[in-house]
């Protein structure tokens, strides 16, 4: 089944249980700030095994201490789907667990 992109309601209900996400061009976008450039790689790494697991992936960007997503499902247009928010829920708990803000 393909996904469906959410309406405008439905991302706003999704982003109110994402804290620091937000919606741009079509994506859910955040960045992680990190203790240092070893967790940071370590948080993408953390990352990439989760997107593997559920077949679906965020556009990693990588500095020297931070962490930028961004995701969107390309098979609906690049639009936001439930794959996104669910990914997104995931990243959220993974930079917890790194201590990321």
């Amino acid at each position: 089944m393909a996904a469906r992109p959410l309406n405008e309601l439905e991302i706003s209900e999704a982003l109110s249980g994402l804290p620091g996400w937000a919606a741009a061009d079509n994506r859910l976008v955040r960045s992680y700030t990190l203790g240092g450039h070893l967790a940071a790689v370590a948080l993408l790494v953390h990352i990439a095994t989760v997107q593997e697991e559920l077949n679906h992936h965020a556009d990693l960007t990588l500095g020297y201490n931070r962490l930028g997503v961004s995701v969107t499902t390309h098979s609906a247009g690049n639009r936001i789907t439930d794959f996104d928010t669910r990914l997104a829920q995931r990243i959220e708990e993974l930079a917890a667990a790194h201590g990321a803000s």
